[in-house]
């Protein structure tokens, strides 16, 4: 269906792209592996018509085509489904298919025939979705599947999904697979990026490894472990991380006491959330996605207030504690979403590092008012080699970087502060094998140097794998607690489907 040949892709003097090649055959699921930065998203954006290679040709179905734009692209049935989804969240679901299906009629649209071809797409793929309904009130999960009927909507014959599983649960990532093998058994192909291995060998038939923008090999998803696949990737073999469990260094550095916050919603609230953190340990919490963690996050770093309770911290009543009284006092950051709450896209990078520094005595003159652009270019040049931040230059914009070197960014920032107290949303969603021991080795040496870290994420075997404690959310509450070395599997299973158990108060 589908040949790349040599494509080259240049921004200034930095090679994206070099003389990559990619052929994808009908029917088929062709994963995309490499680590962040490794072309995987430049490369799509080619193929949909977002960037022009600098050399390369595209062959489809058998014609060669230069893909000028997106129009262009969904013409000949290619569509992409972005990490980010493109949807106008004050809009409905059916808005959102009528707006890509403009071209069609002029300015005038028959709703009814629209309805008509979306209820039979959704029969066909079981992409059940209420048409009606706003899009900022559906699941990241539901979003996912506007996506993709808009792109069959344009009759789309090659599908590109890039991290489709990153913001999904389990059971939400299941749901895709059983769509995606649909989509193959009428013949259309997916190109599938993720990081997740495991997924990657449920899924694929054919896998093509990049690393440093360059085709590494491409081979069959049944031939190769997951082990071999991630030493593809990096280059060199990658050894599995195990940490050390240990018990709280210190005394209690943040407490919360029966804290609730619009308790009513089973999904958007806490309900009497009690928990205590200790300096020198990683309390992780678990659950399934949207149970009160968000919620939870947001109240102990301040960007909300508890509607009841108390938070105490080093000691102290934090109850009129506003966002930058605990960035004062030593609370870090790593926020859920990097790019609506983690960065300033249009930023670039060195500033992004030093966003919460702009009027240290360092980087500024009276406060803030006078920066001295020289030493904050010169310690971003230091940040970038100690956090591996892979750019073509700290003046770049944040936004033009990929997930893990965003994440990177967001790291130097908040660690070079040495907090006190870290809160880490989802530290590793959608990174590569190499930035997740990255990320992982950081909140251990923030750990061992006295830092109390609280790492949210729905990936339990991540939970498992740093925290020294363990507490599971189901639906606002805190079911229970399990200690982080060998922690009971049923146990922690059984309290993220909501059974209680009985809590160490330590």
């Amino acid at each position: 269906m589908l040949e790349l040949i040599k494509i080259t892709k240049k921004f200034g003097d930095f090679c994206a792209l070099r003389d990559v090649d990619l052929k994808v055959g009908y029917g088929e699921v062709h994963t995309l592996l490499g680590e962040n930065g490794a072309g995987k998203s430049t490369l799509m954006n080619i193929l949909c018509g977002l960037y022009e290679p600098t050399s390369g040709e595209i062959v489809y179905k058998d014609c060669e085509w230069h893909m000028d734009s997106p129009q262009t692209a969904r013409s000949i049935g290619i569509a992409m489904v972005h990490q980010h989804f493109m949807l106008v969240e004050a809009m409905s679901v059916l808005e959102n298919i009528m707006l890509c299906a403009l071209g069609e009629k002029g300015v005038l649209l028959d709703a009814a025939e629209v309805t008509k071809k979306v209820m039979e797409i959704e029969e066909m793929y079981d992409l059940k979705v209420d048409l009606h309904e706003m899009v900022n009130n559906l699941s990241v999960g539901q979003q996912q599947k506007v996506e993709i009927i808009k792109a069959l909507y344009n009759d789309a014959e090659l599908l590109i999904l890039d991290e489709p599983t990153a913001v999904l649960t389990d059971e939400e990532a299941q749901g895709l697979f059983r769509i995606i093998k649909k989509l193959t058994e009428r013949n259309k192909s997916v190109i599938f990026i993720s990081h997740k291995l495991k997924e990657v060998m449920q899924i694929s038939d054919k896998i093509t490894v990049l690393r440093r923008g360059q085709t590494i090999t491409t081979v069959d998803a049944d031939a190769y472990s997951a082990e071999e696949l991630a030493n593809l990737m990096v280059g060199e073999k990658v050894v599995s991380r195990a940490y050390e469990k240990v018990p709280g260094k210190g005394g209690v550095i943040y407490e919360l006491q029966n804290v609730s916050y619009h308790k009513e919603s089973k999904h958007g609230g806490l309900n009497q959330v009690s928990l205590k953190v200790h300096r020198g340990e990683i309390l992780g919490v678990a659950g399934v996605d949207g149970n009160g963690q968000s919620q939870l996050a947001e109240i102990l770093t301040g960007i909300k207030r508890p509607e009841e309770g108390k938070r105490i911290y080093e000691g102290k009543d934090a109850g009129q504690y506003r966002i930058i009284d605990f960035i004062r006092n030593g609370v870090a950051h790593i926020p859920e979403d990097r790019n609506k709450m983690g960065l300033i896209g249009d930023m670039d990078i060195k500033d992004n590092i030093v966003l919460k520094d702009m009027e240290d005595a360092r980087f500024s003159k009276a406060s803030g008012k006078f920066l001295l652009k020289k030493n904050i270019r010169k310690y971003g040049e230091e940040m970038k080699e100690k956090y591996d931040i892979r750019c073509s230059s700290i003046e770049e914009e944040a936004r033009n970087l990929s997930g893990g070197n965003q994440q990177k960014i967001i790291l130097a920032r908040e660690l070079e502060r040495h907090p006190k107290f870290i809160v880490a949303m989802h530290p590793t969603r959608g990174l590569d094998i190499g930035a997740t021991n990255f990320i992982h080795d950081s909140l251990i040496k923030a750990r061992d140097a006295g830092s109390a870290v609280v790492v949210v994420s729905a990936d339990i075997d991540e939970v498992m794998k740093v925290a020294d404690r363990i507490i599971v959310m189901f639906e606002g509450k805190i079911m229970g607690e399990v200690p982080g070395d060998n922690p009971d599997m049923n146990k922690i299973s059984s309290m993220m489907g909501g059974r209680e158990y009985e809590r160490c108060d330590s």
